[in-house]
């Protein structure tokens, strides 16, 4: 071999000692490392997609039912407010709610069993829909006769918002009959109640009297308390305003009582004949009594 190339590799050896290397040493797998069948959670972004196409007919969906029987409920409303009275059949509502594409199940839970126990909602002899309103009424008159009704029977007013769910056309008719109508708001929640106004029961009240009347505060007074103080005064207050029963008669009781001995009635014809022996059995005693202590 040529000693020229024997040279220059020795050199060449010397040199690769001298230059400083770093190795690099092969990975191993730590204690601590995850598994590699474990699977790593998917973000929230990746969660399948519900199909808005494919919603609606979704059996299984509590919401979306309840949310097809509310907007059928509020459907029924409105049109008894316009002055539609007439019954209308399933298929007839979804078809003016624009719901005709529900699925079979959830039509078949309004029909069976949602409509028909739902309070709101009548449904007729022949297994049709209607609104199911508070108040029969249907026109002014028939509002004057319930609000007559109620006052001459002492049960107070009537709330607006049961009149405007009952009476088609309510505006209107209020403004027709609004000097017929007292509209008072109830502090306590600010709702307006509907009361007759009986014109009969219009008089003047001496200021005297009214001014006695306002003086009066009653606020922190239950009835106990109002009854007792009318009592202090000399007046009664009144009670019992409801019918009262017919009180039944108290049988009497024989047990406790002795009885009476009765004489006897017959044979009065022969009270001249029958003799009494009460003096003789008198004597007799006296008698017996005398020898015992002569004894």
């Amino acid at each position: 071999m040529d000693p020229a190339l024997l040279r220059e590799r020795e050199a060449f050896k010397r040199r690769a000692m001298a230059t400083p290397t770093v190795e690099k040493k092969a990975k191993t797998e730590s204690s601590f490392a995850a598994p590699k069948d474990i699977k790593k959670p998917r973000p929230a972004s990746a969660a399948p997609k519900i199909d808005a196409s494919n919603y609606k007919t979704m059996s299984g969906s509590s919401q979306y039912r309840f949310g097809v029987l509310a907007k059928i409920v509020k459907h029924m409303r409105t049109r008894h407010q316009e002055g539609d009275d007439h019954p209308l059949t399933l298929d007839e509502i979804l078809d003016e709610t624009n719901q005709l594409d529900i699925g079979s199940s959830v039509k078949t839970w309004l029909q069976g069993e949602a409509l028909r126990n739902n309070p709101k909602i009548e449904v007729t002899p022949d297994g049709r829909f209607l609104f199911k309103s508070v108040f029969k009424i249907k026109d002014g008159k028939s509002l004057m006769r319930l609000l007559k009704q109620h006052d001459l029977k002492g049960l107070g007013g009537v709330l607006l918002d049961d009149v405007q769910e009952s009476l088609p056309h309510c505006d209107k008719v209020l403004k027709n009959r609004a000097s017929e109508i007292i509209f008072i708001t109830r502090p306590n929640d600010k709702k307006k109640i509907l009361f007759y106004n009986d014109r009969t029961a219009n008089f003047q009240v001496d200021e005297d009297f009214q001014k006695l009347w306002r003086a009066v505060t009653v606020d922190a007074m239950d009835d106990a308390k109002i009854d007792e103080y009318l009592e202090k005064q000399g007046i009664r207050s009144m009670q019992d305003h409801g019918p009262k029963k017919p009180l039944l008669p108290k049988r009497k009781k024989l047990a406790n009582k002795k009885r009476q001995f009765k004489k006897p009635r017959d044979n009065e014809h022969l009270a001249d004949v029958l003799e009494t022996y009460e003096d003789n059995t008198l004597t007799q005693s006296n008698a017996v009594q005398e020898i015992k202590q002569n004894n």
